[in-house]
């Protein structure tokens, strides 16, 4: 399973962020629920997994989200308008960007291209406790949002949100 991958492939093919554009999203709209449903599965996984976070129960952590951004507000269900449509990509767009930025920051490298990649590296150089501790409260985080992004989508790409 590839994380980074999967989180640029949403961000960059997701037709959902081509608003300005007059195409019927059908087709597409199905790769970028895909695409939305692998990253919340991916983070889910990562969070799941003893030997990343040795010593610390990920559960019992607090979460530390993202919040220059307002994503859950943007996106609430309303009368779909293009602006408030573009306001709602715009703070996900923002979203992604950021833990992707923050994920290709972590000790791991910058070669974050699958869930065993990064747990092998973060085990082979040892990175300490504090900052597994805060790559878990950031998942944790991260998981939260993916799951408001993945019901977005899938209300943005539904026969309701268009009628």
């Amino acid at each position: 399973k590839y994380f980074t991958p999967a989180l640029l492939l949403l961000v960059l093919t997701c037709p959902l962020w081509q608003i300005s554009q007059s195409v019927p999203l059908m087709g597409m709209q199905d790769s970028c629920v895909l695409y939305a449903r692998t990253l919340l599965q991916n983070i889910t996984d990562v969070l799941n997994q003893k030997t990343l976070f040795s010593g610390i129960d990920c559960t019992k952590q607090n979460m530390e989200l993202y919040k220059k951004t307002s994503t859950p507000s943007a996106c609430a269900p309303q009368v779909p308008t293009l602006n408030t449509r573009f306001s709602c990509l715009k703070n996900i767009r923002e979203d992604l960007r950021y833990y992707d930025e923050f994920l290709a920051a972590q000790p791991v490298g910058t070669l974050l291209f699958s869930l065993r990649e990064l747990m092998k590296a973060a085990a082979n150089i040892g990175t300490s406790f504090d900052q597994r501790l805060h790559l878990c409260k950031v998942l944790k985080g991260f998981q939260v949002r993916a799951i408001t992004i993945n019901r977005v989508i899938g209300y943005m790409t539904s026969d309701e949100y268009t009628k």
